[in-house]
């Protein structure tokens, strides 16, 4: 099969679709989750499940099945063997050719940001409980790690719901009836766990900000915030400390360079502002030619951050001339050098005719 232009316009149409629902917030629709559920079970050759327990976080779901008797898991039966078969078809249908370029429109389109959220929530149950294991008494510290790590295993069982998304969108584009209770779950709710007589549900996060780059961001408060209060704090993706958004009003150059976590004082650079940090911090500049003024911040253990200060040669509306900052590697020692290689040439070969 080829991937003709009317085929490449319904996956793309899929993963536009699928990208709002990794990403919604809200109230779960839970009849819908719940129909989704049951057909899955049924689907696989299982009775419904008996109990349908909705819980507010994927923390809550890892919790409840290290202290729920749900019975045996079902998810190789329930996902796991839907799911193959569902690949298989696809791959056979589309042939070697056809199949990385209908990847690419889909899931290869979601995968880096919906990864990114599920190995952030992963990784922030995980270091909860092993928070928690270590606040407790010698005596108890056994059971707690015990437990820690069955909250960690949990994560790994689950079926993704909402951050199926990649998946999912390759196989609703090609109309795959082997995943057609996944595909309903998915757009009602978010993670799940089936056992063979519970299963149990999340709910969607309550809120989600992301960045221009679809990664975790905000400034003001949690980027992500699930209904139970569970939440991930991020600046550009980066993990950050929950108030860490509160202190950058009150930074000063001394309060970068005092901060030992090599990621966070970046980000209270990029906040700062290089510019700023530069002027405010007495900074000499390192070299200076036609192209503009290279600049050095050094950082204690951390690679220092090098810039090239350059002026656009074509006045604003107003008649100022605008400056940019660009970042350029640590062992730039020219402003021309530095120039040169954000066109990807060396000093030597940089030779514009008009700079603008």
């Amino acid at each position: 099969m080829t991937v003709t232009t009317e085929l490449a316009d319904v996956l793309t149409a899929a993963a536009l679709r699928w990208q709002e629902v990794a990403f919604q917030t809200g109230p779960a629709d839970r009849p819908g989750a719940e129909a989704g559920i049951r057909l899955a079970y049924r689907s696989a050759g299982l009775a419904d499940p008996e109990k349908i327990i909705w819980v507010d976080s994927p923390a809550a779901g890892a919790r409840a099945i290290a202290t729920l008797g749900a019975g045996r898991p079902v998810r190789d039966a329930v996902r796991t063997g839907p799911w193959e078969r569902a690949r298989a078809e696809a791959h056979t249908s589309l042939g070697p050719t056809a199949w990385p370029l209908a990847w690419s429109l889909t899931g290869g389109r979601l995968w880096d940001p919906v990864s990114a959220l599920v190995t952030r929530i992963r990784r922030d149950i995980a270091e909860t409980a092993e928070s928690q294991a270590l606040t407790v008494t010698a005596e108890s510290a056994e059971e707690s790690q015990a437990v820690a790590s069955a909250l960690r295993a949990s994560t790994l069982d689950a079926v993704l719901g909402q951050h199926d998304a990649p998946w999912l969108s390759l196989f609703d584009a090609l109309g795959s009836p082997e995943v057609a209770a996944l595909v309903q779950v998915a757009r009602s709710a978010g993670w799940w766990w089936p056992f063979e007589r519970v299963a149990i549900v999340c709910e969607r996060p309550a809120e989600l900000h992301l960045d221009e780059l679809s990664r975790l961001h905000r400034a003001d408060g949690p980027a992500l915030l699930f209904p139970d209060g569970f939440a991930m704090h991020a600046w550009g993706g980066m993990p950050v400390p929950a108030g860490f958004a509160d202190s950058m009003a009150a930074l000063t150059p001394q309060r970068i360079r005092a901060e030992e976590n090599a990621e966070l004082r970046r980000v209270m650079l990029e906040h700062f502002g290089y510019d700023r940090y530069l002027t405010e911090s007495g900074a000499t500049p390192l070299h200076q030619d036609e192209t503009g003024v290279l600049w050095r911040i050094d950082l204690p253990e951390d690679e220092p951050v090098v810039m090239v200060e350059v002026i656009n040669s074509t006045a604003e509306p107003d008649g100022t001339f605008r400056k940019y900052w660009l970042r350029v590697p640590p062992s730039t020692r020219t402003a021309r050098e530095g120039v040169a290689w954000t066109f990807n040439l060396s000093e030597a070969e940089y030779h514009p005719a008009r700079e603008t």
